[in-house]
């Protein structure tokens, strides 16, 4: 039986007692490469910062594979670009957890920062401030950070935003070597036509989880306006959802999106 990296039970995600991923069941494989999918306000950026354990679940849980190492890129939007920093110092960064914020540099960290840079196209770069870099050089050093935090589970939020065609294609490249050394990376993209040329597993969201599986299947038409009803359908007030039938059989759980790492799609039960 395939090991697995996370699992979902039943977990729900908001923000100010409004959910905004609801009640999503499953596991993440170890070392597969999964997409996340759906439209603006879908619960995407969500569910990672639940992983990642920036928020705690309103219910249900996250569970991680016992030891694994964590690796989270956030959105370009939300990093201060003004603050004072060369890009070997935001690449440094990555070194933190073994080294600690105080801690000292080895020759073997710089050698490992380096290598990074130059795997991402920045050689050279290592002085620059980051306030002077275009947004794929950005995007290219924190693709260096989280090579040099060598982590088993590697989270990246919408990583293809404003960045050249160029870029893309090396980030993807990049992201294709980390699932060939078989971490777990969750990537969540709007651009489908990427996610089917180049991820095997596709999580489709509307709030709740729509589909599951191989990425073919999730991002089938009819999955696809599914979700676009669902998403439709809710408010920014969206109440907790209602019991049904099997919470009142007394399973707890809701049963819609459950998912598992043999790749099954049950989906949403429509409401």
């Amino acid at each position: 039986m395939t090991q697995a990296c996370l699992t979902f039970r039943d977990l729900t995600l908001g923000y100010n007692s409004h959910p905004a991923v609801h009640h999503l069941n499953g596991s993440v494989s170890k070392g597969s490469l999964t997409a996340v999918v759906g439209a603006n306000g879908s619960g995407k950026s969500t569910l990672m910062k639940g992983i990642v354990g920036v928020l705690k679940p309103m219910a249900g849980a996250i569970l991680k594979m016992e030891g694994a190492r964590t690796a989270y890129l956030p959105q370009q939007s939300e990093l201060d670009r003004s603050f004072p920093a060369r890009v070997v110092d935001l690449v440094s960064l990555g070194l933190w957890p073994r080294r600690g914020l105080l801690g000292r540099h080895t020759a073997e960290d710089r050698e490992s920062v380096g290598k990074a840079l130059a795997a991402v196209g920045l050689e050279g770069f290592e002085k620059r401030p980051i306030d002077t870099l275009s947004g794929g050089q950005l995007q290219r050093a924190l693709f260096a950070r989280v090579l040099v935090q060598d982590a088993d589970l590697i989270l990246l939020d919408e990583p293809f935003n404003a960045v050249d065609a160029k870029t893309v294609g090396d980030l993807i490249a990049l992201i294709k070597r980390w699932h060939g050394e078989e971490r777990t990376v969750m990537v969540v993209a709007h651009d489908l036509e990427l996610v089917r040329q180049n991820f095997p597993e596709t999580l489709l969201l509307a709030r709740q989880p729509v589909a599951w599986g191989g990425t073919a299947e999730t991002l089938r038409a009819d999955n696809l306006l599914r979700a676009r009803r669902f998403h439709e359908a809710w408010e920014d007030d969206a109440p907790w959802c209602e019991a049904d039938d099997h919470a009142a059989d007394g399973h707890g759980e809701h049963g819609h999106g459950d998912h598992s790492h043999h790749g099954q799609d049950h989906g949403p039960r429509a409401a």
